[in-house]
């Protein structure tokens, strides 16, 4: 059962009337001609934006964020595809359902079946996804679980999630910090986020090495109040406990059964980032995909808001190449 409730802009709810209204007039506007909207799905409601025509695009945002990090490449993207760019469970506007000792309701098949309902709502029953960060981690998922449903896939600034967890070391750990300080038992980080959830967001999204200078105010504005929201931090805290526990053991049953993406995949990693650093992208990902490209990009993790122009030619090089 779906309810799909249409929004007159995407500035209808609180947290995103000053981001998608006041700063999208000085910024050209960037969701201006895109519909915001509501799908139920299940137990959650998914929030996201849709416009433009063409072949269907999927984007999928990173922690702690939301659909706004595409704002740099929505106007291009939506002149070549109907782009549809959703908040994920537990982030930016969309529901933050109950979690359980499993945390069964933010495994990343949970998550992936949100989206691929979002999308099947729509009439799309297969479609290109572009995802980043934890949305990255989604769309792998989407990729095993809904192989018919996704056309290709491109991938941004990650390695697979279980290759992360086996090749710790104080490195990463220390560099990453935050995927063993969100998995500890509630309500320790709870209560500790809770108590500033904004200096939580300026700490992790500045750490890397360009600090917050690659987003807008608006959009911080937007992240620091989204994670402010009830439910909201034990929500991303519960997206990280599933994968270190539960995604592990889906992934771990895909690679006992020679389950691997299918689609051509392409991935993209920032060249002053953690998977530039500590990974051999490529490599890691052909151990689970048949069909693997990609390179690094002059610039950090949040390869949306760093490197925008670069990232839109890579996607209409890519998805443009789909037979139709």
């Amino acid at each position: 059962m779906f309810a799909w409730v249409i929004l007159p802009r995407a500035d209808t709810l609180g947290f995103y009337n000053a981001v998608t209204h006041k700063s999208q007039k000085r910024d050209s506007m960037a969701f201006e001609n895109f519909t915001s909207f509501r799908v139920a799905v299940g137990d959650v409601d998914i929030f996201g934006v849709k416009g433009g025509a063409g072949p269907p695009l999927l984007l999928l945002h990173g922690h702690p964020q939301s659909h706004l990090i595409w704002e740099r490449c929505a106007a291009q993207l939506a002149e070549h595809f109907t782009v549809i760019a959703t908040d994920l469970r537990g982030y930016g506007a969309s529901g933050k359902p109950p979690s359980d000792a499993a945390h069964l309701p933010y495994s990343k098949r949970a998550m992936a079946a949100d989206q691929v309902a979002v999308m099947r709502h729509f009439g799309f029953e297969k479609f290109l996804v572009c995802a980043h960060d934890r949305g990255a981690r989604v769309a792998h998922r989407m990729a095993l679980d809904h192989a018919e449903a996704v056309e290709r896939l491109m991938l941004l600034d990650i390695a697979p999630t279980l290759a992360m967890y086996e090749a710790t070391d104080r490195t990463f750990a220390t560099l990453y910090f935050h995927w063993f300080f969100l998995i500890q038992p509630e309500p320790l980080p709870e209560t500790l986020i809770g108590a500033n959830p904004a200096a939580y967001v300026d700490a992790v999204m500045g750490s890397r090495h360009a600090g917050l200078a690659p987003f807008k105010p608006a959009a911080l504005d937007a992240y620091r109040a989204a994670l402010s929201q009830p439910g909201a931090v034990h929500a991303m805290c519960e997206d990280y406990r599933a994968s270190a526990s539960i995604d592990l053991e889906h992934d771990r049953a895909d690679i006992e059964r020679g389950n691997k993406i299918g689609c051509p995949l392409r991935v993209l990693w920032g060249d002053k980032g953690v998977i530039e650093k500590c990974f051999d992208a490529l490599a890691e990902w052909r151990h689970v995909a048949r069909d693997v490209s990609g390179r690094a990009l002059s610039c950090g993790h949040y390869v949306p808001e760093e490197a925008p122009d670069e990232l839109v030619a890579e996607m209409l090089s890519f998805f443009e190449a789909v037979e139709r």
